[in-house]
């Protein structure tokens, strides 16, 4: 499986939200440039997580994204079926019924599929969150956040 810009631009948004104080709200525009995302990019994929509720949209002048559920309550599987990126390794792959390694092959990644589906849907956004706050402890605090 390989991330797309897609899926890693999702997580580094609501990893983003998830450092905030008090889940304030906080600009795209303010997002994009600490993360290195295009703002147009991050506006689409935000509205993509604002309707499957993993973030809540704020108007006014101090508006902007915060997380609609504890960093906790929501896993990397979220984030990513949120915006229609697929971990299957083999999505449409049928196996040829005359060819046993075809199967042995077929099964492998089945279970290795079902592996990481279980790991990704067990990842929260808050085990991420103190990777990262662990990573600013050892390089110091003043270190800017970028996944």
């Amino acid at each position: 499986m390989k991330l797309t810009t897609r899926g890693h631009y999702s997580v580094k948004a609501l990893l983003d939200l998830s450092l905030q104080q008090n889940n304030t709200p906080i600009s795209v525009k303010e997002i994009a440039l600490r993360q290195d995302i295009p703002i147009a990019y991050l506006e689409k994929l935000l509205i993509e997580m604002r309707r499957a509720g993993l973030v809540k949209s704020v108007r006014g002048a101090q508006g902007g994204y915060k997380l609609a559920k504890l960093p906790a309550q929501i896993s990397i599987g979220q984030i990513l079926e949120s915006v229609g990126e697929t971990i299957k390794p083999l999505p449409r792959y049928v196996p040829d019924n005359k060819q046993a390694e075809d199967w042995v092959t077929y099964s492998i990644w089945h279970r290795l599929d079902k592996k990481l589906s279980e790991a990704l849907y067990n990842i929260s956004l808050e085990d991420l969150y103190y990777d990262v706050r662990s990573w600013q402890a050892v390089v110091g605090e003043e270190a800017s956040f970028v996944v």
